[in-house]
């Protein structure tokens, strides 16, 4: 038996501290004569994560989304929304840190922001979108390829 007990390694610690929205408009620019209209919009979703240390293990990670809906080339409604999340994340090894950051953070913050869409599309009078789910591992592969290529994503 030896003196040297085995160095415990601290466990990981990945915690949600706050969700909240940090920006969100909604507009509808052609207002009242597009709700005459009886095509179906037609849908156009852009979606960007940022993740920033605010101090030590604290971390900010941004869901953006801006949703514009187009009615024969008139804008029946506009969303943009910024929901974030404050996380405390502690002894992850640094490989895994990027992707918890790139992908677990806005898998959590997406239902929030999918509520928020779909509740703020209601009230302007239109029918409840209902945002698809979103692969963000997938969206954070795609990422880390184009940076590898040196290709600077949208």
């Amino acid at each position: 038996m030896t003196d040297q007990q085995p160095q415990q390694q601290a466990l990981p610690v990945f915690n949600i501290e706050k969700i909240y929205v940090k920006d969100f408009s909604v507009e509808v620019p052609n207002a009242p004569t597009i709700f005459l209209e009886r095509d179906q919009p037609q849908m156009d979703m852009q979606l960007n994560t940022q993740s920033t240390q605010v101090e030590n293990n604290i971390y900010q990670t941004v869901l953006t989304l801006t949703i514009t809906a187009k009615v024969n080339d008139k804008t029946a409604f506009m969303v943009e929304l910024q929901q974030a999340g404050i996380f405390r994340i502690e002894n992850l090894p640094p490989e895994a840190m990027e992707p918890a950051l790139g992908v677990g953070c806005p898998n959590i913050l997406f239902p929030y922001a999918r509520e928020a869409v779909s509740d703020a599309v209601l009230k302007a009078g239109f029918p409840p979108l209902m945002l698809q789910p979103v692969n963000f591992e997938l969206l954070y592969l795609q990422q880390q390829q184009a940076q590898a290529a040196g290709v600077k994503p949208n």
